[in-house]
């Protein structure tokens, strides 16, 4: 029911998921092997809502304890287990990184409130947040279901395709860019801060050449951000909406290149 009022609220969200999140190659798992179901999102659509709402269940239970019993019945760590057992987290992580990353994200605000033991009302904001979360990742999984079912959703691949285009190229940066927050989120921030160098160096500067003869001072700023910006914020101190702020910026600033590069070899094609 909450999917389904999430669909229908959200008619746009292929506008938010964006081209560079459902219709290009999914990449395999950074957090292992993923199954075959994620090729047939479709014959699992029953299965991931089962598994939304037992998520659901567990978390809510977990609250449940902690409020009647306190921080010293609960195992924090299931919190973690509960979402890895399940296969929609591959089926999620495979079609759209930034609501993998809320979910993440809302997993440990509830992990910390307990940790710390914050009044219950707290901790239910949390977990408030993080089945919002869960609703949306299904309402983007059913979208991205109907797209691989009319073969515009390319098959998730087991190894990492190498992009062939400049604008291929800098969508490849965008999804890394997304890695970079869900890993964050996961709290793995030096995962996230090899993720961003290895970016920088195996994608960004393959484009900055004929970039820099469009606009060198987006180049300059991009290389500042790679280096420094970013970098700075993955201290794990920085909280992963500030993160996420940083990320967009980046991504804006990507998106600004793609145009011209694209502008770039349309004029070249016209003249020659």
């Amino acid at each position: 029911m909450q999917a389904n009022s999430f669909l229908r609220k959200h008619r746009g969200l292929g506008l938010a998921v964006g081209l560079t999140a459902l219709l290009t190659t999914a990449q395999v798992s950074a957090n292992g092997e993923i199954g075959d179901h994620v090729n047939d999102l479709k014959g699992h659509l029953g299965q991931y809502s089962e598994e939304v709402s037992w998520l659901v269940g567990k978390y809510d239970g977990v609250v449940d304890t902690y409020e009647a019993k306190g921080k010293a019945a609960v195992e924090t760590q299931q919190l973690i287990d509960f979402w890895e057992e399940v296969d929609f987290h591959s089926a999620i992580e495979t079609n759209y990184v930034p609501v993998y990353a809320n979910i993440w994200q809302g997993i440990y605000g509830i992990k910390q409130a307990i940790e710390a033991g914050k009044p219950a009302a707290e901790v239910r904001a949390e977990q408030d947040k993080l089945n919002a979360a869960f609703w949306q990742a299904l309402g983007a999984v059913k979208l991205a279901s109907q797209y691989q079912e009319k073969g515009l959703l390319a098959k998730v691949q087991t190894t990492e395709s190498e992009p062939t285009t400049m604008p291929e190229t800098l969508d490849d940066i965008n999804h890394r860019l997304d890695r970079v927050v869900a890993k964050y989120a996961e709290k793995l921030p030096e995962a996230a801060t090899t993720i961003v160098h290895d970016t920088y160096l195996h994608r960004f500067e393959g484009v900055e050449g004929a970039l820099i003869e469009q606009d060198a001072a987006l180049v300059e700023d991009l290389e500042k951000d790679f280096n420094v910006t970013l970098p700075q914020a993955l201290n794990g101190k920085t909280s992963v909406d500030d993160v996420r702020k940083v990320v967009e910026s980046m991504q804006a600033k990507i998106n600004r290149a793609k145009e011209l590069l694209v502008a770039a070899e349309k004029k070249r094609k016209d003249v020659f």
